[in-house]
């Protein structure tokens, strides 16, 4: 079985009431464990979780020997990784297979890529 990276992209911009008691995110968040829960029970789970925003992010470059480090997001794009799975499938139409119904759960597009060696 080959593993598979399933990310999660979303809009950095995009604004979502992150109060995990509205209703928006608990029809999410839902839908996200439901998920979650079948491909568990499907065998194909290996880790999984959600991100907080790229804000949050540190970046650690190494230059000739020198380490410094700057706040926020590595790439300046709009776009951002919210959160991922990684998963075991047999083959890439599988693993496309789990991405459709990771991106229908999450409302988002999901990007796979297969580790290095597969």
């Amino acid at each position: 079985m080959t593993q598979y990276m399933l990310s999660v992209w979303h809009d950095d911009e995009a604004t979502y009431d992150m109060d995990v008691n509205s209703p928006e995110i608990q029809r999410l968040f839902s839908q996200v464990d439901a998920f979650n829960a079948e491909v568990q029970g499907a065998g194909a789970w290996v880790f999984g979780g959600g991100l907080r925003p790229a804000s949050s992010a540190t970046v650690v470059r190494n230059t000739s020997g020198d380490v410094s480090m700057t706040d926020g997001p590595y790439a300046e794009s709009k776009e951002q990784m919210g959160g991922f799975w990684v998963i075991e499938a047999p083959d890439l139409d599988a693993a496309l297979d789990w991405a459709r119904k990771g991106a229908a759960a999450c409302e988002g597009p999901v990007e796979v890529r297969p580790f290095q060696g597969a």
